[in-house]
């Protein structure tokens, strides 16, 4: 079964200090070690269940997907279901419509951009972790304040609930200490 994968995957990856800080490094997340198909076609099967990307009666635009991480699963569940990825990248292009997304996360602080959608259009976000929940609450903002439709957001993982002021989905909520707690798991 795929969602095995998953979580064997989840079981066996590594865990780092760095300061006071326990990180998980798993290939969904940091792309160490390999990702290999398997387990990217079990998040994005998982995903597009868990935010019922096949059974919608609301048409969906396109996928944001943010870099790095976002990418990979993005493309994943992109051609899980036909809709359209659109990265949310970390260079300025310049492009007429760029929108700067600023985000602060628990570990770093800077600025992203979204090209390619306008007021009306209806978004789907898909991430490998949210853990603060800077990121997507930046790029929500960013949404709201272009006029686009958010249907639905969702992660692989979540470290424990995030308040985003938008509800969300997840295939595995976790607790990381030494090792990794599975909270949840849907």
């Amino acid at each position: 079964m795929m969602a095995d994968i998953l979580y064997e995957s989840l079981m066996t990856c590594p865990i780092v200090k760095k300061g006071d800080y326990n990180y998980f490094i798993h290939p969904l997340t940091d792309g160490i070690p390999a990702i290999e198909p398997a387990l990217l076609q079990a998040a994005a099967e998982g995903l597009v269940r868990v935010m019922d990307l096949k059974n919608t009666d609301t048409e969906v635009d396109w996928i944001l997907g943010c870099e790095a991480m976002g990418i990979p699963i993005g493309t994943a569940v992109s051609y899980a279901t036909g809709i359209p990825l659109i990265v949310v990248r970390k260079r300025q292009y310049g492009l007429p419509g760029e929108t700067v997304v600023s985000q602060t996360t628990g570990y770093s602080k800077g600025d992203l951009y979204l090209n390619g959608v306008k007021a009306g259009d209806k978004v789907v976000i898909v991430d490998d972790v949210i853990s603060t929940g800077g990121t997507t609450r930046a790029l929500l903002d960013a949404l709201e304040e272009i006029g686009a439709e958010v249907i639905d957001v969702g992660f692989v993982f979540s470290k424990g609930p995030v308040d985003i002021k938008y509800p969300y989905k997840i295939l595995y909520e976790i607790e990381v200490t030494d090792s990794i707690q599975v909270v949840r798991s849907f």
